[in-house]
C-alpha cells in the first residue's frame, strides 16, 4: 500500500543567532526536526541549565511545536528534558530555549556550540470548548489512574505490595530508604 505524502507546512522561522543551522530532519519520514544549542556548557551530575536554540518560529493558529528529548542523549549520557516535551503555542516569537539536565549519576556532560540537544515536531492540535457537567459517562478504565493498568513486573511484586492503580509508594518513604 502507498500513501500519498502529506503538503508540508510552511513555518515561519528567524535566526536568533545568525551562525545557527536551521531545525533539520536528520532522516526522510522523521517526525522530529533537529534542534541545536548556540551556546557551549558543561552539566555536572544533577545539574540542569536552559540552553538557546538561536531560532525562534511563527506557527499557524491551530498549530503547536512541542520540544521532545533526544533519545541518543538520553541512552548515551543521561540527559533529559525538564519539561518534555515543552510547549511551543502559535503566538509565542521568542527564542526557543531547552531545559536539559543531567541524570547520570557520576559523569559529566558537555555541549559544544550547534550540538543537537532537542528535536522539534510541529502538530496540528485542537481548540476545544470546555463544557462543565455533574458526572462524565462510564469508561472501562473510570477512574483507575497511573499504573492501574499493570504491565510492569514490579505492580504487585515483591511483599504483595500494590503500588499500581490509585495507591502510590511515598517520595518522603523513598527519600528514607524505607
Amino acid at each position: 500500500m502507498t500513501y500519498a505524502p502529506r503538503p508540508e507546512l510552511d513555518v515561519l522561522i528567524r535566526r536568533v543567532d545568525s551562525e545557527v543551522p536551521l531545525p533539520a530532519y536528520a532522516q526522510p519520514g522523521d517526525a522530529g526536526a533537529d534542534l541545536r544549542t548556540t551556546e557551549a556548557c558543561e552539566l555536572a551530575p544533577g545539574e540542569r541549565v536552559v540552553l538557546p536554540t538561536g531560532v525562534s518560529i511563527a506557527l499557524p493558529e491551530g498549530y503547536a511545536a512541542f520540544v521532545h528529548p533526544r533519545s541518543g542523549l538520553a541512552a548515551r549520557c543521561g540527559v533529559a528534558l525538564v519539561n518534555a516535551p515543552g510547549t511551543v503555542d502559535a503566538g509565542y516569537r521568542g527564542e526557543i530555549k531547552v531545559i536539559v539536565v543531567n541524570l547520570d549519576p557520576r559523569e559529566r556532560v558537555r555541549f559544544e556550540r550547534f550540538d543537537r540537544i532537542a528535536q522539534l515536531v510541529v502538530q496540528q492540535v485542537e481548540k476545544v470548548r470546555f463544557r462543565e457537567v455533574a458526572q462524565l459517562p462510564d469508561s472501562a478504565r473510570a477512574e483507575g489512574g497511573f499504573g492501574s493498568t499493570g504491565g510492569h513486573a514490579a505492580v504487585g511484586a515483591g511483599s504483595g505490595e500494590q503500588t499500581g492503580g490509585n495507591r502510590y509508594a511515598s517520595v518522603v518513604s523513598d527519600r528514607e530508604g524505607q
